[in-house]
């Protein structure tokens, strides 16, 4: 954790030194002597750490170098905002005062704590070569990202019927069934499965699932609840309005609604007066820990969820490392079966403990290993059950290497139960510079491959995937976020801290606290805790998750940059901004931001004095995004990323841009050769409007890195749908290596799907939104030659006729997903061969009856002949099914 730190402040005084000598004339030398020694003290630190064991001493010196190298950095970051702020200015002498301060820093901070960091690790111990040590980078090459938990669930069966059983009763008003137990046990897990159950999704047309959590938002519950019936926006709508809205749809039909993780009874009562106690049709079920809870919101028996017994315990290990129940070496049996009794029954500590098992699968002496494990956990035996469980997180957390584990704490800053974006999650990770180069791979590539680590430790749990399996959301149990929280906050660590308001009213941590912390995050009173005008010399980070929009008034606007001076994230997206906060551009350090406005139209000229920012999201409702600065003179910007089609100045005279790997998404009218030219690297584009003219520009072609794209058709004030797309592009007009192909709102006719069937590398192409639109789709002729996933959403379809002759159709092809085919009656039989998922939703009755049928056939039809190892996976939506 050190070498990031050292790596993160040598870049900076690197970039320092080519891009901006203006900003530090008079202090070179010193920055050079500077650089020198962090160079030196980086060589020393990896050195130091392939050679020598890791205990407290070790530890010790590394809290101490990286508080120095913290020292460093803000001292230096301090000195540069205030001369970019007085740049207008003579001030030689501020210049001569960085010299002095950057002197002060080496002679006084840098070379002492070096100093003994070296004798003191002289003296350590030489590690092992053979022992694979914590400090090793994470090894993802091997592992594959693990589906969402339906599979590995073990002991839940008899315990699913028993609810499902309680849910499928009659009766003559709404019912409430609660499950209770503690946290780790599976609470969630099970009420997923009887989500997923088929005898559920038939039984109930409509299903809802909502997390409450216990910083619950009424509001946001409401407005979850909503979603499953209307598209239409009601963030605006109190909390008694949306109650009554929510209690009409839920007045008639037949419906489940899973509320999981309800705290206390206070929140129940909140939620419930919009039930409607009248339908006897209707059902909820909650989980929670609480069986006051329970009793409070029904007065049926809650279904306390047991503790898996000794060979419950054993199998769910085993298909934690090994993925079956017969592949565990007999050597290593005992330890495991000794392990497993040791985690107390409590699934999560099971599945953690098998997260750092699975890495001991290869070592080359596994017994020792298991048996080291099983030593760790049994000195844990005395502990309750709960605490038992909290410890072998620890123990988890020990385990991981030291470049993953302030990327895992930094999970305790997302608010609890929520969904995180993984594109999110790594670019504030790189912001953060959490996330170092490493060989041959980007900085993305390698977060990527931290993520996957932790999500095979057990550590994160996948939550969406993309069309590809890759991580699209994920989330962590409430029991590691608290963990992530308190190891974050420590004394020794001061990594975050969650900015909370008391029931008295006060903050915590208090205002005058505020200047002790590196990273705040904030879910609520944003505006209360912002206008008591905290002052974060130091604070790097500020993120902001509120769970409902927050509307800042024009005196609120500067609020930010007057408190935190230094910051390198600030995440505001809740916050609606109602022009784009000027102020906001004296933040030099900035790498992220992530900023909100209904009327959001333009980037102004002054986001170029930001020379550090990597990462640019605006969330706004306006059709269109000015950007009035040159961003080709932004040397580190590599995404930037908004749905309002972006307006770039054809004059724009910057020459940079070899680092940009996301523009999404680009006005139609802006996609020149000049554009491309200079962002011949980027990888994902997205383009909003007038698509026609892509038709006569090869513009595109060119763009040999880009790997995905996303084509928005969009004529206002004309109506699509009567001026469609005429064509697309011609295929040697495409991207040579495009991979990943959305097309949205274009209306084209099926005939153009020929264009799409041509492309040799398209792997994954989606149709949303009347892409394309006719009764008639046939796909004579057209190839597919790599396509494995295919997504259509909302068309007029009815016939799709296919023929493999005179060459192979669709032959890679694994998931098909029609979702909002209204009309559509079958798809062509030969698709049957490869196909491995069929994920249908909104589709006629007469085509799900179709579907089945091919699930059936697919079953006894063996692997072989039908060209892979399993039966099709039949995916049908709550409703669709009856």
């Amino acid at each position: 954790m050190a070498e990031a730190a050292v790596t993160f402040l040598l870049e900076n005084v690197q970039k320092l030194l080519v891009d901006h000598i203006n900003l530090i004339s008079g202090a070179e030398a010193e920055l050079r002597q500077l650089q020198n020694e962090l160079e030196l003290m980086k060589a020393f630190l990896m050195e130091s750490a392939n050679k020598r064991e890791k205990g407290e001493v070790f530890r010790q010196h590394e809290r101490q170098i990286r508080e120095v190298v913290y020292k460093a950095e803000d001292t230096l970051d301090a000195c540069l905002t205030q001369a970019a702020a007085d740049k207008s200015k003579p001030f030689t002498f501020k210049r001569y005062d960085l010299a002095k301060k950057v002197k002060a820093l080496r002679e006084q901070e840098v070379q002492p704590i070096f100093d003994r960091a070296r004798i003191g690790f002289s003296t350590l111990p030489i590690a092992d070569p053979s022992t694979a040590g914590p400090d090793q980078k994470p090894r993802t090459e091997d592992k594959k990202v693990p589906l969402l938990r339906e599979d590995n669930v073990v002991g839940f069966d008899g315990e699913a019927e028993t609810v499902i059983n309680k849910l499928t009763e009659e009766s003559e008003e709404l019912e409430v069934i609660s499950i209770v137990g503690m946290p780790g046990l599976g609470k969630t897990t099970l009420a997923w499965k009887i989500y997923r159950d088929p005898k559920i999704q038939y039984e109930f047309p409509t299903l809802i699932w909502v997390y409450v959590s216990q910083d619950y938002n009424v509001k946001e519950v409401f407005l979850n609840i909503l979603k499953k019936f209307t598209q239409q926006d009601m963030s605006r709508c109190d909390e008694n309005e949306l109650a009554r809205k929510v209690r009409s749809y839920l007045e008639r039909p037949k419906f489940l609604l899973f509320m999981d993780d309800v705290w206390t009874g206070e929140a129940w009562n909140h939620i419930q007066p919009a039930l409607p106690k009248s339908n006897k049709f209707g059902r909820v079920l909650i989980t929670s820990r609480d069986e006051k809870v329970a009793w409070q919101a029904s007065k049926r028996e809650p279904h306390r969820l047991r503790f898996l017994e000794p060979p419950e315990s054993w199998e769910l290990l085993q298909l934690e490392v090994f993925s079956r129940v017969d592949m565990c070496p007999k050597n290593v049996e005992v330890f495991g079966k000794d392990i497993a009794k040791q985690c107390g029954g409590v699934p999560l500590a099971i599945v953690v403990i098998g997260g750092i098992l699975v890495e001991k699968f290869s070592s080359s002496d596994m017994k020792m290993e298991w048996e080291k494990v099983s030593a760790s956990v049994s000195s844990h035996f005395n502990y309750d059950k709960q605490k038992r469980t909290e410890n072998i997180i620890l123990l988890s957390y020990n385990k991981l290497s030291y470049n993953l584990r302030d990327c895992f704490l930094y999970l305790g800053m997302f608010p609890e139960d929520s969904e995180i974006s993984a594109w999110k999650l790594i670019r504030l990770w790189i912001a953060e510079g959490f996330i170092q180069q490493e060989f041959n791979k980007g900085l993305e590539e390698v977060a990527e491959e931290y993520l996957k680590e932790l999500i095979a430790r057990n550590l994160v749990m996948v939550d969406k995937t993309k069309a590809k399996g890759d991580v699209k959301t994920c989330r962590v149990h409430d029991m590691i976020r608290e963990f992530c929280k308190g190891q974050a906050a420590f004394a020794k660590q001061n990594l975050f801290q969650e900015v909370k308001k008391t029931t008295e009213g006060t903050f915590f941590p208090s205002i005058a606290d505020v200047p002790n912390h590196r990273r705040l995050c904030i879910h609520s009173y944003v505006v209360d805790f912002l206008r008591k005008k905290p002052k974060g010399p130091i604070v790097r980070s500020f993120v902001c998750f509120s769970k409902e929009p927050i509307i800042f008034q024009p005196d609120c606007t500067p609020l930010i940059p007057d408190a935190f001076s230094l910051l390198r994230v600030l995440d505001a997206n809740p916050i609606k901004f109602a022009k784009f906060p000027s102020k906001i551009t004296q933040l030099i350090h900035l790498r992220y931001i992530a900023l909100s406005g209904d009327q959001f139209n333009s980037l102004p000229d002054a986001i170029l004095k930001l020379w550090n920012l990597q990462t640019i999201r605006i969330d706004t409702l306006s059709r269109t995004f000015e950007i009035r600065a040159d961003i080709w003179k932004m040397l580190q910007l590599r995404h930037l990323k908004t749905k309002a089609a972006i307006i770039i100045s054809k004059e724009a005279k910057g020459k940079a841009g070899e680092n940009l790997q996301t523009l999404s998404r680009l006005s139609a009218d802006c996609c020149w050769e000049e554009v491309f030219n200079k962002a011949s690297n980027i990888k994902n584009l997205g383009i909003r409007g007038k698509l026609s003219t892509l038709a006569d520009t090869r513009c595109l072609a060119g763009l040999d890195r880009l790997q995905k794209l996303k084509l928005v058709y969009d004529v206002f004030p004309d109506v699509i749908s009567h001026t469609p797309l005429r064509e697309l592009p011609s295929p040697d007009r495409f991207p040579p290596n495009l991979r990943i192909l959305k097309l949205s709102c274009t209306y084209l006719e099926w005939k153009h799907m020929a264009t799409l069937g041509s492309l040799p590398s398209l792997e994954v192409l989606k149709l949303k939104e009347n892409a394309f639109m006719g009764k008639f789709w046939d796909t004579y002729g057209n190839g597919f030659p790599s396509l494995e996933v295919l997504h259509i959403a909302r068309t007029d379809l009815e016939f799709w006729t296919a023929s493999e002759d005179p060459s192979p159709l669709f032959p890679k092809l694994q998931c098909l997903v029609l979702k909002n085919c209204e009309k559509l009656e079958e798809i062509p039989l030969l698709l049957e061969k490869n196909l491995q998922i069929l994920d249908i939703e909104r589709v006629p009755k007469s085509f799900v009856q179709f579907a089945r049928k091919m699930e059936e056939r697919s079953q006894q039809i063996p692997g072989k002949q039908r060209g892979k190892s399993s039966a099709l996976k039949l995916i049908i939506a709550p409703g669709d099914g009856r």
